[in-house]
């Protein structure tokens, strides 16, 4: 739809095929914040960023793997995109300012009121029915049409399994993923098959399978978002906010068993290497009153899913939690400096009233895609690119290195809607 709505914007004539009844996708099941560096946003917080200082943050979280252009590109163009829907399309964006995202050195994630994926893809979709463009649902891409390098249009299915073709003169794939596609997550990162699949059902990899017919580039197809926070069995989000603010991960023993501090992508692999894949999220009541600005965090309070003890003991046996190890757990967290696990804790200590969620490790999307050009054009093998296909999104290759730990939080919607702008204006 970001894309749709700049191209719109360039004055060229735009339809979206969306294969769901309404517009949703991974997006919808996130926290739908999106980080950038220097917005108008961040300047009126008084807060000082700038785009090479953001590229910075997001090699070292990914050891440098990344191709410095496409960081750059990414990281150059984020705040142009933000004040542009701000501004051209009134979202109304503000900053989360009260906790720090692992590996952010700025306040620079921006989100809508509620701190909802599913708000901004219905803002999205608001913007664009202002603009009066064609949005066509339950419509499903099944093949791409080719006459040498340029791309001639598409074969789309409906409920009723009739095809219908249709000629563009541009594509944009804006279709995700792969995550949805067991057979291509084993063959691509095994380590993570097993895994809770917590992304939309449709991102089914199509991207990549057209990219190997028509010959084009993949790459980083082994990175991968996980998250190791997700309540089980209810299946809800909980911000990684929780321990990020002094909250630790213990294991069914009552054990910790890793640096939480690393991030919530290589959570999931941890966490889902403890007995029975499963751990638990320890914090306190000061500590949730910062989660409940995120709707998912009141939605697991309103199903149960997080516990309350006034004292150590009491949330243990709410847990099913050994108390006396869970109790010696805690007090082994210094209130200032480093861990055995290499944690640096700063106060305030946890205090009662505790809370505790169990959780597991769940897939959330893919990064690796097409490898795109700095106008978003998808690639060929020989490096030249596709006159007139272009790819953004978890379609196309994204900036989060090899495996799990490249991932920076807000990587796959700063993709989504900076290559998502740029392939929309560019002819």
């Amino acid at each position: 739809m970001v894309a749709a709505l700049s191209a719109a914007e360039a004055g060229q004539d735009v339809l979206v095929i969306e294969a769901d009844p309404v517009p949703s996708g991974s997006t919808a099941l996130s926290a739908g914040l999106i980080p950038a560096a220097g917005t108008k946003v961040q300047k009126a917080a008084g807060i000082s960023d700038d785009a090479g200082r953001f590229a910075n943050d997001i090699q070292a979280k990914a050891g440098n793997e990344n191709e410095q252009v496409l960081v750059d590109l990414l990281a150059n163009n984020a705040a142009e995109v933000i004040d542009w829907l701000g501004d051209r399309h009134a979202l109304p964006f503000s900053l989360v300012t009260d906790f720090d995202y692992p590996g952010h050195s700025r306040r620079r994630m921006h989100g809508l009121p509620t701190r909802s994926g599913e708000e901004l893809i219905n803002a999205l979709r608001s913007a664009c029915e202002r603009e009066e463009l064609d949005i066509i649902c339950n419509l499903r891409a099944a093949t791409i049409y080719k006459d040498q390098d340029r791309i001639r249009g598409i074969a789309v299915t409906g409920p009723d399994s009739r095809i219908e073709k249709i000629s563009c003169d541009r594509l944009i794939l804006a279709c995700n993923g792969f995550g949805g596609n067991r057979a291509l997550v084993a063959e691509h990162m095994p380590q993570i098959e097993r895994a809770l699949w917590f992304g939309h059902s449709g991102n089914r990899g199509e991207a990549v399978v057209w990219g190997q017919t028509l010959g084009a580039q993949l790459q980083n197809l082994g990175a991968y978002q996980g998250h190791g926070n997700v309540a089980h069995p209810h299946g809800i989000l909980i911000t990684w906010a929780v321990i990020t603010e002094g909250g630790v991960q213990v294991n069914r023993d009552g054990h910790r068993f890793w640096n939480e501090a690393q991030g919530y992508s290589e959570a999931a692999r941890a966490v889902l290497m403890q007995p029975g894949g499963a751990a638990f999220a320890i914090f306190d009541e000061r500590i949730a009153a910062i989660a409940r600005q995120f709707e998912d965090f009141k939605r697991a309070e309103a199903s149960g899913a997080i516990h309350t003890g006034n004292t150590i003991g009491a949330l243990a046996n709410s847990l099913g939690l050994p108390p006396e190890t869970l109790e010696r757990t805690l007090q082994e967290i210094p209130d200032e400096g480093s861990d055995q696990f290499g944690r640096r804790f700063t106060p305030p200590s946890l205090s009662p009233p505790y809370k505790g969620v169990r959780v597991t490790g769940a897939l959330f999307h893919t990064q690796g895609g097409l490898r795109v050009d700095s106008s978003a054009r998808v690639l060929k093998q020989d490096g030249t690119a596709f006159t007139n296909l272009f790819a953004g999104g978890g379609a196309a290759a994204g900036i989060s290195g090899t495996g799990d730990s490249g991932y920076l939080s807000g990587n796959g919607l700063l993709s989504a809607v900076v290559l998502g702008r740029i392939a929309g204006r560019n002819h």
